[in-house]
């Protein structure tokens, strides 16, 4: 499917923000996120956003639907779709994770998402309670998403995540389905805002 430029906000298509939501010292999430990033076909725009390096706004400052700026808002609006790269801790995702998402509202309407988790058991908690927040702000979540089960136990000589070739094929068909979104939403936005 050929697409023209003036589809998406982004002159080289379809623009992603790919969110790494772990602010530990010693986490995989900007591993993953960069193997994420690496798969991502172009002309896609990849945008790399780690949440330990956004300082957010005091929480105090925050209301129902949004809040002060935060310095990452614009880089969120920006984005046509999103791949959130979260651990799974103590059966769900990240407080920090909750933050990033809780600090924006417009930025992230009628855009699709899809979820990378990871974790001893393969993150599937985070999974599922990530959507059920996403939902409420107005994300399309793929159906394809992507549990890694104990990851570390992948990496490469140079600390790279190298997993086999299904969990590949798994992380392709994710992505796949987040850029049809991405270009379906993106045209609907555009054509027919919802106006409720």
């Amino acid at each position: 499917m050929t697409t023209s430029p003036e589809r998406h906000s982004s002159p080289a298509g379809v623009r992603v923000a790919v969110i790494s939501g772990s602010v530990r010292k010693d986490r995989l999430g900007p591993t993953i996120a960069g193997w994420v990033a690496a798969a991502l076909d172009r002309p896609i725009e990849v945008d790399l956003i780690d949440v330990a390096d956004v300082a957010l706004p005091d929480d105090s400052l925050l209301y129902p639907g949004g809040g002060a700026q935060s310095e990452v808002a614009d880089r969120i609006a920006a984005a046509d779709a999103f791949v959130f790269v979260t651990p799974e801790y103590n059966h769900s995702y990240p407080a920090s994770l909750k933050r990033l998402i809780d600090w924006h509202y417009g930025e992230w309407r009628l855009k699709p998402a899809t979820i990378v988790a990871y974790g001893v058991q393969g993150g599937h908690a985070a999974i599922e309670h990530l959507r059920g927040v996403l939902a409420e702000l107005s994300v399309v979540t793929t159906r394809r998403a992507l549990g890694l089960r104990a990851p570390w136990a992948s990496l490469d000589d140079q600390g790279r995540y190298a997993p086999d070739a299904e969990l590949s094929r798994g992380l392709t068909a994710s992505l796949t389905e987040l850029r049809w979104w991405a270009e379906v939403l993106a045209d609907a936005r555009r054509d027919r805002p919802l106006t409720i």
